[in-house]
């Protein structure tokens, strides 16, 4: 059985060429292209976290490797325009929005507060630029030829490519990976076309030149969450309306209603169960109007910024996949097997562009499995263990089943559960909303899914990654000793839980209430008496 894939296609019928320079550094450098004569082992269409991985593997696995990318600059969508740009400004948003409101409660007086948007905007493209320059050191370092053009099949094994600096040239191949990735899907029907000004995709949310007094972010997906956290730190008033009952497809729906309500008390507003009807542009911003998916109750929503953020779909458009007979399922992505290949021997597919979640470390292992397939003819990725995260604040990050997907699937698990508030690097950190999650088989303790929200759960799940990639159980985390005090003591509580009792919950939690209402108490009681001296004064 084939599965499904997709990714940029560059369609052009091009005439082989003579020697091409390949720029590096900046500096053009003539080189000829592999030939039938000499063809490359693997050529890799498509530079970005699957791509570049693949490339470098290959090179390291003494492959005649050559990878093709259209943009100029290596690392795909996500080193570019995603994950990395969006996280820097997820970063020092979040230092922003603790400079004005947390610090002084940890003691710390800064004074008057104000933002330089210019500069926050070059710390971002600084970290892109030493990325993506990093990347394409690793390509020359590992003898991998980068090419800076659009690439089209000609056949199998030839792609014609249109080179950036100008020219074309046609390279030949053994093995041929697809690694396009994917690409904002645009919202369906008039009025809400993205011209980056006032309709934005996730691109345009990474470089506006001035924080708008309101965003609407149409989808509650992990993007639009991301990127609305931080508008909203930056002083926008942001509403997001979601389709579904629920925000963050895929989470566990405990944990979900959490994250909402715990964003909901941030100051993102949330409209729920609720569907973009039309829109209409105007000078002054955008008026969408929706509808109850339930109740069909009509609204009109004002905003001066409206972030699309419905999900991604697969780039294949000019790639020539028809020429080599490579047909497209009903979502636009390439079919593949066990090994990425497609029904065309020879070309394989991984990374956004086939099956599965759209994420880079997914590529990434595929780009090394499916390298690994041809030089060894076996490679390997676990598919049930392939973690989420939401860098919003606090984190959200998961892996495995969670509930929805056990009860439906008839499994008999277990839930243990620990909170951050009852976590004594937590509590001395200031930070202790959110918990973790361990669910389990009821007999085995095999571990099924983890779900955590709270202080850096994005670095935690990797623990439960590793112990579901080697069937550790429950019983196996919560016998392993981890240092105090750690927030990562949270996460052996919580297995801890899952099949017998934790140590610290009810104790620590009791001691901490105690504390905190003793703490109240005293502050209210001081508040009172002050205002008493105050009156007496006064009189």
């Amino acid at each position: 059985m084939l599965r499904s894939a997709t990714r940029t296609q560059f369609s052009r019928i091009l005439p082989r060429a003579t020697p091409q320079p390949l720029v590096w550094g900046g500096k053009s450098v003539l080189r000829s292209y592999a030939t039938g004569a000499d063809p490359y082992d693997v050529v890799i269409i498509g530079g970005g976290p699957g791509g570049y991985v693949a490339a470098i593997r290959a090179g390291q696995e003494g492959l005649r490797t050559a990878c093709i990318e259209s943009r100029g600059s290596l690392g795909g969508t996500c080193l570019n325009v995603g994950c990395i740009p969006s996280k820097a400004l997820l970063n020092n948003s979040h230092h922003y929005e603790a400079a004005h409101h947390d610090m002084k409660h940890r003691g710390v007086d800064i004074g008057n507060v104000s933002l330089n948007l210019d500069t926050m905007m070059k710390a971002k493209d600084t970290s892109v630029t030493g990325l993506t320059k990093g990347v394409e050191g690793l390509l020359k370092k590992n003898k991998v030829d980068y090419i800076k053009g659009t690439g089209s099949f000609n056949s199998p094994n030839k792609i014609d490519v249109n080179l950036l600096d100008g020219g074309e040239t046609q390279v030949e191949a053994k093995n041929v990976i697809i690694a396009t990735g994917s690409e904002v899907t645009p919202f369906p029907g008039q009025g809400l076309e993205i011209d980056e000004k006032q309709v934005i995709s996730s691109t345009g949310a990474l470089d506006l030149p001035k924080v708008p007094k309101k965003m609407v972010v149409i989808g509650g997906g992990i993007i639009g969450l991301e990127l609305g956290s931080v508008w909203r730190r930056l002083g926008a008033e942001v509403t997001v309306v979601e389709f579904m009952g629920s925000v963050g497809a895929g989470m566990d729906g405990e944990i979900a209603k959490n994250f909402q309500k715990i964003l909901a008390k941030q100051g993102v507003e949330f409209k729920v169960n609720t569907k973009v009807v039309s829109a209409e542009k105007h000078a002054d911003g955008v008026k969408l109007n929706v509808e109850g998916v339930k109740d069909g109750k009509s609204e009109a929503i004002d905003a001066e910024v409206v972030l699309c953020s419905i999900g991604r779909r697969p780039v294949t458009r000019n790639l020539g996949l028809d020429k080599i007979g490579i047909e497209l399922d009903n979502k636009g992505r390439i079919p593949v097997d066990g090994q990425y290949n497609t029904s065309v021997p020879g070309v394989k597919c991984i990374g956004d562009v086939t099956f599965g979640p759209m994420l880079a470390h997914k590529a990434e292992e595929e780009g090394i499995a499916a390298v690994e397939i041809i030089k060894h003819g076996h490679g390997h990725v676990n598919y049930d263990v392939i973690p989420s995260v939401i860098y919003t604040y606090p984190e959200v990050a998961w892996v495995g089943r969670n509930e929805e997907q056990l009860k439906e699937a008839g499994v008999n698990y277990k839930v243990g559960k620990f909170p951050f508030l009852a976590n004594s690097r937590a509590k001395t950190n200031m930070d202790t909303e959110g918990t973790v999650k361990f669910i389990i088989e009821a007999d085995t303790y095999e571990i099924l899914g983890v779900h955590i929200i709270g202080p850096n759960a994005g670095e935690m799940i990797a623990s439960a990654a590793l112990a579901m990639e080697y069937k550790a159980s429950a019983e196996d985390v919560a016998r392993t000793c981890h240092a105090h005090p750690t927030l990562s003591e949270a996460f052996k509580e919580a297995a801890l839980a899952s099949y017998s009792k934790p140590i610290q919950w009810v104790s620590l939690f009791l001691w901490w209430c105690i504390t905190d209402i003793l703490l109240a108490s005293k502050q209210i009681e001081n508040s009172v008496q002050n205002d008493n001296i105050d009156n007496t004064m006064s009189l």
